[in-house]
Order: structure tokens, then sequence, then C-alpha cells
């Protein structure tokens, strides 16, 4: 059997600033709690996806910050350049990468930190989410 991919679990300080700040900038919801011997674990997961991906958030434990040119962040994509400049805006005291065009695959994107100080990226136009196909028409006209 080939491997799938399921889930990235992460220790995190404060499950209840995890599970809002989530909830409000990437839109995902608790599909499960529990505690386990005191500590509390939640799944995290995107509508529709509770069964092939989530986020394990643990509570309990601590990371070293972020240094500033690290790249590790969670990606996630949007629907347009207005969705990114929507999220820096609202996430302005979070924000630790404005929005910024960079050549493709990177497209435009801006990042958040998450109450952990882990980097979470919104992007739009990657090949991996919603502008793709824009792209992909520009380069088959291009060369056509």
């Amino acid at each position: 059997m080939k491997p799938m991919m399921t889930h990235v679990a992460l220790h995190v300080g404060s499950l209840d600033a995890t599970i809002a700040f989530y909830r409000e900038f990437c839109g995902l919801k608790v599909v499960h709690e529990r505690s386990d011997a005191g500590t509390r674990v939640a799944w995290l997961a995107e509508e529709g996806k509770e069964r092939t991906f989530v986020l394990v958030m643990i509570e309990g434990g601590q990371r070293a910050p972020q240094a500033p040119e690290d790249m590790s962040h969670f990606g996630f994509a949007l629907e347009s350049r207005a969705a990114v400049d929507e999220i820096a805006r609202r996430g302005g005291a979070h924000l630790v990468w404005p929005p910024k065009d960079l050549p493709y695959p990177v497209a435009y994107f801006c990042a958040l930190k998450d109450p952990d100080g882990n980097y979470i990226e919104f992007s739009y136009g990657q090949p991996l989410g919603p502008g793709a196909e824009a792209h992909d028409a520009a380069l088959l006209e291009a060369s056509g």
C-alpha cells in the first residue's frame, strides 16, 4: 500500500487560542476533541476533509521562536488576490509576510503567525489551489 499523509501533530501553548486562530483565519473546525491523561487534544480540519487530513493540536509544550529567515510554514489557498489582502488586513497583528508577488509557482501570498509562532501562508495562484487554471491558460496562450 502506498502511504497517505493524514495529519500533522503539534504541541501548542493554549489549545483554545490555537482553535480560535485556525477557525478565524483558516476556516478550520474542531472534528475531534479529547483529554489524554489530562492533556487536551483537538483535531482541526477543513469542511469535507475531516476523514482525509487533520491538524492535531496537543496542549502543552513549547517550541523555539521561528527565525525571520526560516521559511517553514503551513500553506492555505485562497480564492483571489483580494482574499489574500483581506487576510493580511484582518490578521494585521499576526502579519509576518505582507502580501507580495513572486514568480510562479509561488504567486501572490502573505503569512500570519499563529499563537505558537508557526507561520501560516495564504496564497492565490499557486499550482495547488485557486488561480492555477488562469496561470496554466496564460502559459498555453504564450506558447501557442
